[in-house]
Protein backbone atom coordinates (compact mmCIF):
# COMPACT_ATOMS: atom_id res chain seq x y z
CA UNK A 1 0.00 0.00 0.00
CA UNK A 2 1.31 3.41 -1.00
CA UNK A 3 1.04 5.87 1.94
CA UNK A 4 2.82 8.65 0.44
CA UNK A 5 0.86 11.71 -0.73
CA UNK A 6 -0.30 11.78 -3.83
CA UNK A 7 1.32 13.12 -6.98
CA UNK A 8 -1.15 16.10 -8.34
CA UNK A 9 -1.66 18.13 -11.85
CA UNK A 10 -4.84 19.79 -13.11
CA UNK A 11 -5.71 21.28 -16.54
CA UNK A 12 -7.18 24.68 -16.32
CA UNK A 13 -9.83 26.45 -19.19
CA UNK A 14 -13.17 27.71 -19.31
CA UNK A 15 -14.52 26.64 -20.73
CA UNK A 16 -12.98 23.04 -19.40
CA UNK A 17 -15.85 20.22 -19.35
CA UNK A 18 -14.55 19.24 -23.54
CA UNK A 19 -10.95 18.62 -22.20
CA UNK A 20 -10.20 15.22 -23.08
CA UNK A 21 -6.76 15.66 -20.73
CA UNK A 22 -8.22 14.16 -17.79
CA UNK A 23 -9.14 11.00 -19.79
CA UNK A 24 -5.15 10.78 -20.41
CA UNK A 25 -3.44 11.63 -17.85
CA UNK A 26 -5.45 9.24 -15.69
CA UNK A 27 -4.89 6.66 -17.81
CA UNK A 28 -1.44 7.41 -18.32
CA UNK A 29 -1.31 7.42 -14.00
CA UNK A 30 -3.01 3.83 -14.43
CA UNK A 31 -0.65 2.36 -16.30
CA UNK A 32 2.37 3.26 -14.93
CA UNK A 33 1.11 2.58 -10.96
CA UNK A 34 1.78 5.84 -10.45
CA UNK A 35 -0.58 7.22 -7.22
CA UNK A 36 -1.74 10.75 -8.39
CA UNK A 37 -4.53 12.10 -9.99
CA UNK A 38 -5.22 14.76 -12.83
CA UNK A 39 -8.25 17.15 -12.02
CA UNK A 40 -10.34 19.66 -14.59
CA UNK A 41 -10.37 23.26 -13.09
CA UNK A 42 -13.30 25.74 -14.71
CA UNK A 43 -11.51 29.25 -13.76
CA UNK A 44 -13.19 32.53 -13.94
CA UNK A 45 -10.27 34.77 -15.78
CA UNK A 46 -10.39 37.46 -12.98
CA UNK A 47 -9.19 34.09 -10.40
CA UNK A 48 -6.51 32.66 -12.68
CA UNK A 49 -3.08 33.98 -10.80
CA UNK A 50 -5.11 33.13 -7.52
CA UNK A 51 -5.99 29.68 -8.49
CA UNK A 52 -2.91 29.04 -9.55
CA UNK A 53 -1.04 30.22 -6.30
CA UNK A 54 -3.48 27.99 -4.31
CA UNK A 55 -2.32 25.14 -6.38
CA UNK A 56 1.26 25.70 -5.89
CA UNK A 57 -0.01 25.83 -1.85
CA UNK A 58 -1.71 23.13 -2.25
CA UNK A 59 1.61 20.73 -3.21
CA UNK A 60 0.90 20.17 -7.34
CA UNK A 61 3.26 19.66 -9.36
CA UNK A 62 1.72 21.30 -12.47
CA UNK A 63 -0.82 22.37 -14.86
CA UNK A 64 -1.91 22.57 -18.17
CA UNK A 65 -4.04 25.68 -19.23
CA UNK A 66 -5.83 25.91 -21.95
CA UNK A 67 -8.32 28.81 -23.83
CA UNK A 68 -8.26 31.58 -22.32
CA UNK A 69 -5.29 31.11 -20.21
CA UNK A 70 -2.01 30.70 -22.66
CA UNK A 71 -1.34 33.96 -22.74
CA UNK A 72 -2.03 35.07 -18.91
CA UNK A 73 0.21 31.85 -18.28
CA UNK A 74 3.47 33.61 -19.46
CA UNK A 75 2.72 36.69 -17.39
CA UNK A 76 2.57 35.01 -13.92
CA UNK A 77 5.88 33.03 -14.93
CA UNK A 78 8.96 32.76 -13.41
CA UNK A 79 10.93 31.56 -15.89
CA UNK A 80 9.60 30.58 -19.65
CA UNK A 81 11.11 28.21 -22.53
CA UNK A 82 12.72 29.20 -25.06
CA UNK A 83 9.59 27.99 -27.34
CA UNK A 84 7.07 29.64 -24.95
CA UNK A 85 8.93 32.67 -25.48
CA UNK A 86 9.11 32.24 -29.41
CA UNK A 87 5.43 31.54 -29.71
CA UNK A 88 4.29 33.91 -27.43
CA UNK A 89 1.74 31.20 -25.12
CA UNK A 90 2.47 28.60 -22.88
CA UNK A 91 0.37 25.73 -22.41
CA UNK A 92 2.34 23.83 -19.32
CA UNK A 93 3.41 25.04 -16.45
CA UNK A 94 5.72 23.52 -13.99
CA UNK A 95 5.69 24.10 -9.98
CA UNK A 96 9.61 24.01 -8.67
CA UNK A 97 10.57 22.94 -5.67
CA UNK A 98 11.36 26.32 -4.59
CA UNK A 99 7.39 27.20 -5.71
CA UNK A 100 8.07 29.26 -8.73
CA UNK A 101 6.28 28.81 -12.26
CA UNK A 102 7.91 27.25 -15.47
CA UNK A 103 6.19 27.64 -18.53
CA UNK A 104 6.72 25.64 -21.28
CA UNK A 105 4.56 25.28 -24.53
CA UNK A 106 4.90 21.82 -25.81
CA UNK A 107 2.37 22.32 -28.97
CA UNK A 108 4.90 22.75 -31.30
CA UNK A 109 6.58 19.32 -30.15
CA UNK A 110 3.07 17.46 -29.82
CA UNK A 111 2.70 18.44 -33.92
CA UNK A 112 6.11 17.46 -34.95
CA UNK A 113 6.29 14.16 -32.85
CA UNK A 114 2.63 13.24 -33.94
CA UNK A 115 3.93 13.50 -38.02
CA UNK A 116 7.15 11.75 -37.10
CA UNK A 117 5.42 9.08 -34.90
CA UNK A 118 3.50 8.13 -38.54
CA UNK A 119 5.86 9.22 -41.31
CA UNK A 120 9.78 8.77 -39.71
CA UNK A 121 10.58 10.12 -42.94
CA UNK A 122 8.70 13.24 -43.17
CA UNK A 123 10.47 16.55 -43.21
CA UNK A 124 9.01 20.26 -43.66
CA UNK A 125 12.17 21.45 -45.30
CA UNK A 126 11.03 19.84 -48.55
CA UNK A 127 8.93 22.07 -50.28
CA UNK A 128 6.28 24.20 -49.19
CA UNK A 129 3.88 24.19 -46.44
CA UNK A 130 0.31 26.04 -45.87
CA UNK A 131 -1.30 26.83 -42.71
CA UNK A 132 -5.31 27.48 -42.66
CA UNK A 133 -5.92 29.99 -39.64
CA UNK A 134 -4.21 32.56 -37.51
CA UNK A 135 -4.51 31.95 -33.96
CA UNK A 136 -2.67 30.29 -31.12
CA UNK A 137 -2.44 26.80 -33.01
CA UNK A 138 -1.14 28.39 -35.97
CA UNK A 139 1.75 30.15 -33.92
CA UNK A 140 2.70 26.71 -32.09
CA UNK A 141 2.29 25.31 -35.98
CA UNK A 142 4.91 27.98 -37.55
CA UNK A 143 7.58 27.56 -34.54
CA UNK A 144 7.26 24.25 -34.38
CA UNK A 145 8.19 23.96 -39.07
CA UNK A 146 11.10 26.91 -38.57
CA UNK A 147 12.35 24.96 -36.27
CA UNK A 148 12.75 21.64 -38.75
CA UNK A 149 13.83 24.06 -41.37
CA UNK A 150 11.05 25.12 -42.94
CA UNK A 151 11.82 28.35 -45.40
CA UNK A 152 8.44 28.39 -47.02
CA UNK A 153 5.33 28.75 -44.82
CA UNK A 154 2.20 30.70 -46.40
CA UNK A 155 -0.53 31.62 -43.72
CA UNK A 156 -4.45 32.22 -44.80
CA UNK A 157 -6.86 33.55 -42.59
CA UNK A 158 -10.33 34.55 -42.98
CA UNK A 159 -9.31 37.80 -41.27
CA UNK A 160 -6.04 38.79 -43.39
CA UNK A 161 -5.04 41.38 -40.44
CA UNK A 162 -4.51 38.26 -37.98
CA UNK A 163 -2.26 36.72 -40.50
CA UNK A 164 -0.49 39.86 -41.00
CA UNK A 165 0.03 40.15 -37.28
CA UNK A 166 1.80 36.92 -37.12
CA UNK A 167 4.15 37.30 -39.88
CA UNK A 168 5.53 40.72 -37.73
CA UNK A 169 5.51 38.19 -34.98
CA UNK A 170 7.99 35.47 -36.83
CA UNK A 171 9.93 38.23 -37.94
CA UNK A 172 8.49 38.33 -41.93
CA UNK A 173 9.52 34.53 -42.10
CA UNK A 174 6.45 33.14 -43.19
CA UNK A 175 4.06 34.90 -46.04
CA UNK A 176 0.72 35.60 -45.87
CA UNK A 177 -1.95 35.48 -48.87
CA UNK A 178 -5.73 36.05 -49.05
CA UNK A 179 -8.29 32.95 -48.22
CA UNK A 180 -9.61 33.53 -51.95
CA UNK A 181 -6.28 31.43 -53.13
CA UNK A 182 -7.01 28.71 -51.01
CA UNK A 183 -7.12 26.16 -54.18
CA UNK A 184 -4.12 27.44 -56.10
CA UNK A 185 -1.68 27.49 -53.09
CA UNK A 186 -2.66 24.27 -51.48
CA UNK A 187 -2.24 22.50 -55.43
CA UNK A 188 1.64 23.96 -55.05
CA UNK A 189 1.85 22.79 -51.64
CA UNK A 190 4.11 19.74 -49.72
CA UNK A 191 2.31 20.06 -46.69
CA UNK A 192 -1.40 21.20 -45.62
CA UNK A 193 -2.37 21.92 -42.42
CA UNK A 194 -5.51 23.17 -41.08
CA UNK A 195 -5.17 25.01 -37.63
CA UNK A 196 -8.82 26.36 -37.59
CA UNK A 197 -11.79 24.78 -36.15
CA UNK A 198 -13.76 23.79 -39.29
CA UNK A 199 -14.58 20.92 -39.45
CA UNK A 200 -15.56 20.81 -36.09
CA UNK A 201 -18.38 18.00 -35.17
CA UNK A 202 -18.89 17.78 -38.90
CA UNK A 203 -20.76 21.31 -38.55
CA UNK A 204 -18.21 23.15 -41.10
CA UNK A 205 -15.86 22.46 -43.65
CA UNK A 206 -12.94 23.90 -45.19
CA UNK A 207 -14.38 24.92 -48.54
CA UNK A 208 -11.39 23.65 -51.13
CA UNK A 209 -11.39 21.72 -54.07
CA UNK A 210 -10.56 17.54 -53.63
CA UNK A 211 -8.43 18.34 -56.60
CA UNK A 212 -6.25 21.14 -55.35
CA UNK A 213 -5.15 18.70 -52.74
CA UNK A 214 -1.49 16.99 -53.80
CA UNK A 215 -1.49 13.29 -53.67
CA UNK A 216 1.76 13.70 -52.36
CA UNK A 217 1.23 16.23 -49.94
CA UNK A 218 1.17 15.64 -46.25
CA UNK A 219 -2.04 16.73 -45.07
CA UNK A 220 -2.38 17.46 -41.31
CA UNK A 221 -5.56 18.56 -39.46
CA UNK A 222 -5.58 19.41 -35.61
CA UNK A 223 -9.48 19.06 -35.19
CA UNK A 224 -9.89 15.45 -33.58
CA UNK A 225 -13.65 15.37 -32.97
CA UNK A 226 -14.42 13.78 -35.37
CA UNK A 227 -11.09 11.85 -35.95
CA UNK A 228 -11.39 11.71 -39.58
CA UNK A 229 -12.64 15.47 -40.60
CA UNK A 230 -13.98 15.88 -44.27
CA UNK A 231 -10.99 18.01 -45.25
CA UNK A 232 -9.16 14.40 -44.15
CA UNK A 233 -11.34 12.37 -46.04
CA UNK A 234 -10.67 14.14 -49.19
CA UNK A 235 -6.93 14.11 -48.68
CA UNK A 236 -6.88 10.37 -48.06
CA UNK A 237 -9.14 10.13 -50.94
CA UNK A 238 -6.38 11.76 -52.79
CA UNK A 239 -3.93 8.69 -51.89
CA UNK A 240 -1.85 11.64 -49.67
CA UNK A 241 -0.80 10.86 -46.60
CA UNK A 242 -2.86 12.76 -43.60
CA UNK A 243 -2.28 13.07 -39.83
CA UNK A 244 -5.58 13.60 -37.17
CA UNK A 245 -5.15 15.83 -34.41
CA UNK A 246 -5.74 13.33 -31.90
CA UNK A 247 -2.35 12.24 -31.74
CA UNK A 248 -0.80 15.96 -31.25
CA UNK A 249 -3.25 15.78 -28.40
CA UNK A 250 -1.36 12.76 -26.99
CA UNK A 251 1.65 13.97 -27.98
CA UNK A 252 1.69 17.51 -26.34
CA UNK A 253 0.72 15.89 -23.27
CA UNK A 254 3.84 13.67 -22.74
CA UNK A 255 6.44 16.19 -21.41
CA UNK A 256 4.28 17.78 -18.87
CA UNK A 257 3.53 13.68 -17.29
CA UNK A 258 7.03 13.22 -17.20
CA UNK A 259 7.47 16.41 -15.55
CA UNK A 260 4.42 16.02 -12.68
CA UNK A 261 4.76 12.28 -12.54
CA UNK A 262 8.51 11.18 -13.20
CA UNK A 263 7.48 8.51 -15.61
CA UNK A 264 7.55 9.28 -19.70
CA UNK A 265 3.75 8.04 -21.22
CA UNK A 266 3.58 6.08 -24.75
CA UNK A 267 0.80 6.46 -27.01
CA UNK A 268 -1.27 3.19 -27.38
CA UNK A 269 -3.99 2.32 -29.69
CA UNK A 270 -6.34 1.76 -25.90
CA UNK A 271 -5.37 5.19 -25.06
CA UNK A 272 -6.82 6.70 -28.73
CA UNK A 273 -9.73 4.38 -28.16
CA UNK A 274 -10.73 6.01 -24.93
CA UNK A 275 -10.31 9.31 -25.88
CA UNK A 276 -12.69 8.59 -28.75
CA UNK A 277 -15.44 7.43 -26.72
Amino acid sequence: MDNRRPLLAAVLGNPISHSRSPRMHNYWLKKNKINGYYLPIKVAPEDFERVIRSLIKKGFSGVNVTIPFKLSAMKIADECSDIAKYIGAANTLTFTEEKKIYADNTDAYGFINNIKSKYADWSPKKGSSLILGAGGASRAVIAALLSEGSNKIIVINRTIEKAEKLKIQFENKIKVESWNDLNEIAASSSNIINTTSLGMNDESFIPINPESIPKEALVSDLVYVPLETKFLKMARNRKSRTVDGLGMLIHQAIPGFKNWFGKTPVSTKELRAILMK
